[in-house]
């Protein structure tokens, strides 16, 4: 019999094993963001244009907000999109139960 040595262990597991665990998670926050900012355009009838020009910024940051992969956007973008689209964001932190991974 094979011992494999992933078996029984969680994605999480694998995933810090390999470095990818918080690139992983950040992507995955990011796709929620995008989908929310995305779901207010809608709602909005507003273009990435008209955007751009409601944040006083340029398309290319609006490009980059929307951009599931790009992880770096600011907490000032993330504001003046949600001014401009009437959202306001709530950033709530918990305990990482049952982890003994080390912050």
């Amino acid at each position: 019999m094979t011992q494999h040595k992933h078996v029984g262990s969680s994605l999480d597991d694998l995933l810090e094993s390999d470095g990818t665990l918080e690139q992983v998670e950040a992507e995955a926050l990011k796709r929620v963001i995008v989908w929310q900012i995305q779901q207010a355009m809608g709602h909005a009838g507003v273009n990435k244009s008209q955007l751009a020009q409601k944040m006083h910024t340029s398309r290319t940051v609006v490009n980059r907000l929307l951009d599931e992969k790009d992880t770096g956007v600011t907490i000032t973008t993330l504001v003046k999109a949600g001014r401009a689209l009437g959202m306001t964001w709530t950033l709530q932190a918990g305990e990482d139960n049952g982890s003994d991974r080390a912050a």
